[in-house]
């Protein structure tokens, strides 16, 4: 990233922070690692601290709108209590675990245009100011890619990907938001649901999988979205035939029962609100966010065969993270 200077809180002539990521993805619950790298400003500085922080863009429903924000979900104190002398560089390496909730932004490498970032703030004799903001880029666990493998090789395809905010009840979720993974039906399952979405919900030693079919208009009978939830080891993953999990799953789900279905509804924010109704666990009402910034994937032969529709748009999604979270920080501002 280019080097930025802090103007804002600490005056022009102040340090300059670069923090740069080690390269390659991260995966959910492992280790981050970069170095943060400053370069002393015209004067004598006493830094206090310098503080990542893991943000995230993300979406809210609120009656009939939408609206989309900046949620933080990981801050970690990495360095500080030194004095950075006029004109001097100095290195900082860092590492950092990923929470194992941690939203997935590729698969096979290419982008599902979801935006995440990791913010350095840089604590300068009582001020602070945010100097720099990098891309985060997080690949599947292999638990999770095993899971979408084999529902591409079940004939699903994907539409697209995006972060709500707000939790699933019932669920062991932490972070104040969730990912969403839509998918197109496979052919065999068509005229049971309009689309499948799929939310992972990551810990050290397993995961849970909420699976929610969207029901085409008049198929359930108790106008509700079918949705069920699997619990799926890290280590059972590698050693099962997850094409055949899957598709009893898939099955169970279109059959309306299972005791591993979702025992409390979706609640939105601070106030917790329970959806019924039409809403379902995931609370969209009649709402789909459908293809937008997320990429489209189509299903292969082979599994999860990645084509980006509508030219770059999950490039411009990657590409617009400074000045979208430079624009939340603008209204906001530090106190």
């Amino acid at each position: 990233m280019v080097f930025k200077r802090l103007l804002g809180s600490l005056g022009v002539g102040g340090p300059v922070v670069d923090t740069v990521l080690d390269p390659g993805p991260v995966l959910p619950g492992r280790e981050l690692t970069g170095q943060i790298r400053l370069e002393g400003g015209k004067a004598a500085f006493d830094i206090e601290h310098i503080t990542l922080e893991l943000v995230a863009r993300v979406e809210a429903e609120h009656g009939e709108g939408e609206s989309e924000g900046v949620a933080g979900f990981g801050r970690f104190t990495v360095a500080g209590g030194f004095r950075l002398a006029e004109g001097e560089r100095r290195g900082v390496p860092f590492a950092l675990t990923l929470p194992w909730e941690t939203p997935v932004t590729e698969l096979y490498g290419r982008p599902l245009g979801i935006v995440l970032g990791v913010r350095t703030e840089l604590g300068v004799a009582g001020a602070k100011d945010k100097g720099d903001l990098d891309p985060l880029t997080v690949a599947p666990l292999p638990a999770q890619e095993a899971v979408l493998e084999a529902l591409g090789q079940l004939g699903f395809g994907f539409r697209s990907a995006d972060l709500e905010y707000g939790h699933i009840g019932g669920t062991g979720q932490h972070l104040p938001f969730y990912q969403e993974i839509e998918l197109a039906p496979a052919p065999q399952y068509a005229h049971a649901m309009a689309e499948l979405e799929v939310t992972f919900i990551a810990g050290p030693g397993d995961m849970e999988i909420i699976l929610e079919a969207d029901k085409p208009s008049g198929l359930f009978s108790s106008g509700h979205d079918a949705v069920n939830r699997h619990v799926l080891s890290h280590e059972g993953a590698a050693h099962r035939d997850l094409n055949a999990v899957v598709d009893a799953w898939i099955r169970q789900l279109v059959a309306g029962h299972g005791h591993h279905s979702v025992p409390a509804p979706y609640a939105h924010g601070d106030h917790h609100e329970t959806h019924h109704g039409h809403d379902g666990p995931h609370g969209h009402g009649g709402h789909r966010s459908g293809p937008g910034t997320g990429a489209v994937i189509a299903a292969g032969a082979a599994g999860l065969a990645v084509g980006v529709v509508g030219g770059m748009v999950a490039a411009e999604a990657v590409d617009e993270i400074g000045d979208f979270f430079e624009g939340e920080e603008g209204e906001g501002g530090e106190g």
